[in-house]
């Protein structure tokens, strides 16, 4: 029996150890976000050539819309183009796209880094001062491309804009809007202001024409999902810090299904298990190792947020139990536990904007262990998707 609970001691240690070395990391980060402001820049008069990408995957039904409210956008008309990539869209809506008219070009890749790079290689992107990458449900807000602007103006060469909702109509898709704005507090603002890089969300983003065509020729981001990571990766051997324009917005279309939601996060866990992984490939061992690089690391190593509270309620069973039975089997002590615990939960508090604290939220906060469920068997669903999670495991332990 006492080698039973020496187990579970060094178990819980060693869990106790990493979540709270997440938890201290994100709360620092937290408090930076909410208490530094993020700087603003001031409206440049000369307008630099701005190339609006937008990578389409069989979204027939919402790609107009956005294409004709990117063109109208408050921006010089002739200091910026709009050229959608279209893989599989019907010929009606390549026709009508046209139309608007924007640049559209037809490819059949399947891979969003792929469609990237081959509009990358056209003559107006090249002729371009600064690429700006928008998903098919992204609209800008008025303003957006004159701040990207001025923000270029000062030797920025990669910012990412504030993505936020544009949706709110359902439970899930509520918790997926407050989601990313946790996420924009705790990897974008609290970054920057903190003079650490923001992390790239995967559209709502702008680089320097010359750097973003250059990662995207690299292998590793036209192989692997996941491509804002490689460029967060890339950005970061090359020693660019990506800056965060708060002011900058950028709506986005949030997932209004538990089913999407689940996929979406699964595939999120994926991508950070591909990239943890290149950390140990050697382009990435040979970059310098500035704070930059193991800030980087270290943001790769964090649980995701949901399977964290997935741990929190089972470390909570565990101390029940060992109240009720007279036992020991969690360590360290349940105050200690609590205070961790705790701490983790004010860190998404100060993360979360006033417009979510009310009875909307509360009613989708109930929708809370529902998600966590479908993340958890999903995840362990087949044999294929527990392996991705052993090598998770795995690299973490070798390293």
């Amino acid at each position: 029996m006492n080698f039973i609970f020496s187990i579970f001691h060094l178990i819980s240690w060693v869990v106790f150890i990493y979540l709270a070395s997440n938890t201290c990391y994100l709360f620092l980060i937290a408090v930076c976000g909410r208490l530094i402001k993020v700087k603003k820049y001031t409206l440049a008069d000369e307008k630099y050539r701005i190339a609006i990408l937008i990578p389409c995957f069989r979204e027939d039904l919402i790609i107009r819309d956005t294409a004709e409210q990117a063109r109208a956008h408050d921006y010089p008309e002739d200091r910026f183009t709009v050229t959608v990539i279209a893989d599989k869209l019907k010929q009606e809506t390549v026709e009508g796209l046209r139309q608007i008219p924007v640049e559209v070009l037809a490819v059949d890749l399947n891979m969003k880094s792929r469609s990237l790079h081959a509009a990358l290689e056209t003559q107006r992107v090249i002729d371009s001062d600064i690429v700006m990458i928008l998903d098919a449900d992204n609209i800008m807000a008025r303003g957006c491309l004159e701040k990207v602007n001025a923000a270029f103006h000062t030797g920025l060469r990669a910012v990412q804009c504030h993505r936020t909702a544009k949706n709110k109509n359902t439970s899930v898709a509520l918790l997926d809007a407050m989601s990313e704005e946790i996420n924009i507090n705790l990897f974008r603002r609290g970054p920057a202001v903190a003079g650490l890089s923001a992390a790239p969300i995967g559209s709502g983003m702008a680089f320097e024409t010359a750097i973003i065509r250059e990662i995207f020729s690299s292998a590793e981001i036209l192989e692997n999902a996941g491509e804002d990571r490689e460029i967060d990766m890339q950005l970061m051997v090359r020693g660019i810090k990506m800056e965060f324009l708060d002011d900058a917005f950028v709506y986005d279309e949030k997932v209004a299904s538990a089913r999407v939601f689940e996929k979406q996060r699964i595939r999120w866990l994926e991508a950070q298990v591909n990239h943890l992984k290149r950390f140990f490939d050697d382009d990435i061992k040979k970059a310098p190792k500035t704070f930059l690089f193991f800030n980087k690391f270290f943001q790769n190593l964090l649980l995701p947020r949901v399977l964290t509270l997935v741990v929190f309620c089972l470390v909570t069973c565990l101390l029940g139990i060992d109240y009720f039975f007279q036992w020991s089997l969690v360590k360290p002590k349940p105050d200690i536990w609590i205070i961790m615990m705790s701490l983790y939960l004010l860190t998404l508090l100060i993360s979360i904007p006033r417009s979510f604290y009310n009875h909307q939220t509360l009613i989708a906060l109930s929708r809370v262990p529902v998600l966590m469920f479908s993340m958890v068997k999903a995840v362990f669903s087949n044999e294929k998707k527990a392996e991705r999670i052993y090598t998770y495991s795995k690299v973490i332990y070798h390293r």
